[in-house]
């Protein structure tokens, strides 16, 4: 069974196409969750809407805490690091990471931010050898095959890989870094373009992303189900 891990992280509550001002990156991301779903039932899913419900930022009580030795800890420490373990308790259980985000002001929303900051902890996702130097760190989830899909909706036009925005572009670029950083390497993108622009141009770039979220749903698909057996495999050879 494969577990999902499903993250909203735009400001718009409802659907574009649905609701008044509603979310495009939210229609791609519940699009590939329910296509998902509907064609693996059984597998699982945890869905997070942080666009609506963002995680806690960062401050100095978390840094302290997160950066004191388990055995150390004080129980206040414990209290400032329990939603950040749930969190990075999510991203480790799931098997693909489903990242449904808009496209502010050339990067990232501040409930994305929080929430990568939150999972991208010492000893949990990242650890560090110091005798590796110059780079001493040591990425934790890459023990299994990891899939992330981030479904992006942009204003503009031209921000993609390769078009002439897209030095301007800091928002899936900073997020496979991070990405990357904690082991999850396999990475998917799909994004919308043209939300200012409107008329043909939007029409055209939303249906061009659904037929691409549909083909990626089939791919990623039976990529899980090569991956399966070689893993049962695995854990049947392990000694109990």
């Amino acid at each position: 069974m494969t577990h999902l891990l499903h993250l909203d992280a735009s400001a718009r509550p409802g659907l574009a196409g649905k609701d008044a001002h509603g979310s495009h990156s939210r229609n791609l991301s519940q699009r590939f969750v329910s296509q998902w779903l509907t064609r693996r039932p059984h597998d699982s899913l945890t869905y997070r809407d942080i666009g609506q419900n963002r995680p806690s930022y960062i401050n100095h009580d978390w840094i302290a805490s997160a950066f004191t030795p388990d055995e150390r800890r004080e129980p206040w420490m414990q209290d400032a690091l329990a939603e950040s373990d749930q969190l990075v308790d999510e991203l480790i259980a799931s098997d693909v990471l489903v990242i449904g985000t808009p496209f502010y002001n050339f990067g990232m929303p501040a409930q994305l931010k929080a929430w990568v900051d939150q999972v991208v902890r010492l000893n949990r996702t990242v650890g560090i050898d110091e005798t590796r130097l110059p780079d001493p760190y040591l990425p934790l989830l890459g023990d299994r095959p990891r899939h992330a899909v981030i479904l992006t909706a942009r204003g503009g036009i031209g921000f993609g890989p390769g078009g002439e925005m897209a030095h301007m572009n800091h928002l899936e670029p900073n997020l496979v870094t991070a990405l990357n950083f904690i082991g999850i390497t396999r990475i998917h993108q799909i994004a919308i373009e043209g939300q200012e622009t409107g008329g043909e141009v939007l029409a055209a770039s939303v249906t061009q992303a659904q037929q691409q979220v549909d083909a990626l749903v089939a791919e990623l698909q039976s990529a899980v189900a090569e991956t399966a057996p070689a893993l049962v495999s695995s854990a049947q050879t392990e000694p109990a």
